[in-house]
């Protein structure tokens, strides 16, 4: 291991310990004017045993200290679903945080790699903040702009110390911002003219709400089965999201599509939180849940990310999948406008998925930041 003699690396273990976790961004980024501070009460609920998704993974977390300062951080992740679902012995890492020197680098890295190495993997793939389904991807372009809700933030070194220490790319994630005035292109809206007829459009109804998120979750799963990476969302952490849901989103930003009375097709957009939040250092106390409030109910962010979205499988390249997938994204951008968002991130989308990547080109939109899933076997 290149470990510097004075570099110690410690369990996450304690209170203490997981302050010192959590606070550690807001030095490593404070002069990073794009940089936004997460809510310290949700980050601390990521790694909670509440967060369902421990009911199919586990962790393991250290700190790197040099004498009394705190110099970096890591996680390593094992997910038995992922396991179940691709029949291979993949760990992750993630959540790494550090200062820009190689030997911290190398003493995190080498220690979360013989953990997973303990628990039976072959390969490691990061960063996942937890898993796939969460915050995922090393922002290696676009560092000019700030993150959007549950998308990351990073330092432009963090790319080269990777490297350093024998990782490659595995995948590449696109995020695309567009006005949300655009206008489908003529060839487009003739294939909406043609099947608009067969499509039934409407919200997420909060009253039926236990309905409304297991059609969702049952739609995105058939949608991306087969894709890289894939891990199906449960039950439980579907039903986590409905709360969430609940508070912060107009009904209109989920919209859910069905053709002779069956859901086939789905899009959630968020309203930015990471707008609202920014300057609150990542606390709601003692007046920054007010100002958060404010933010959100009354002059509402301008921007929105378009979070999941999805089309069964069997409608997929067909010219109804094509016309679905563009009925969402209008209903929701329409929803949009009418709460004064001015512009749409739709994020993440595979760098190799080149039928969506298409939809979303021929609105206008750009991609304006790239994040990269980083592989190595162990």
């Amino acid at each position: 291991m290149n470990k510097a003699p004075d570099l110690r690396i410690e369990s996450l273990q304690g209170k203490v310990a997981m302050r010192e976790f959590w606070s550690l961004p807001q030095r490593l980024y404070r002069d990073d004017p794009h940089a936004v501070a997460s809510l310290l009460a949700e980050r601390h609920e990521l790694l909670s045993p509440r967060n369902p998704l421990f009911e199919h993974a586990f962790y393991q977390g250290w700190l790197a200290y040099r004498g009394n300062e705190l110099v970096g951080r890591i996680t390593a992740q094992v997910d038995r679903l992922y396991e179940q679902t691709h029949g291979e012995r993949v760990g992750y890492f993630g959540l790494l945080e550090a200062q820009d020197d190689p030997a911290v680098f190398a003493a995190l890295l080498a220690r979360a790699e013989g953990w997973l190495r303990e628990q039976g993997m072959t390969e490691v793939r990061g960063p996942f903040n937890l898993s796939i389904n969460e915050e995922c991807g090393l922002l290696v372009d676009g560092f000019d702009a700030p993150p959007m809700v549950m998308m990351g933030h990073a330092l432009p070194y963090y790319a080269a110390r990777l490297v350093e220490q024998g990782y490659v790319k595995a995948q590449d994630l696109l995020a695309y911002i567009v006005d949300t005035d655009f206008q489908f292109p003529l060839a487009a809206q003739r294939v909406l003219e043609r099947e608009r007829g067969k499509v039934q459009l409407r919200p997420i109804d909060y009253k039926n709400m236990g309905r409304d998120i297991e059609i969702l979750r049952d739609i995105f799963n058939d949608a991306w089965l087969g894709n890289w990476g894939f891990v199906p969302f449960t039950e439980a952490e579907f039903k986590a999201l409905g709360p969430m849901l609940r508070w912060l989103v107009d009904p209109a930003f989920v919209q859910i599509a069905e053709v002779d009375g069956e859901p086939v097709a789905m899009l959630a957009m968020l309203p930015n939180i990471n707008e609202a939040i920014a300057g609150l250092n990542g606390r709601l106390l003692p007046f920054g849940w007010a100002k958060l409030l404010w933010r959100l109910k009354v002059r509402h962010p301008k921007t929105v990310r378009v979070a999941l979205m999805g089309v069964r499988q069997r409608h997929q390249r067909t010219r109804l999948g094509a016309a679905l997938a563009m009925l969402v994204i209008d209903a929701a951008r329409k929803a949009a406008v009418r709460r004064g968002a001015t512009q749409a991130e739709m994020s993440w989308i595979l760098d190799d998925n080149r039928g969506m990547r298409s939809i979303i080109e021929s609105l206008g939109s750009r991609c304006y930041k790239r994040y990269r899933l980083y592989t190595k076997p162990l």
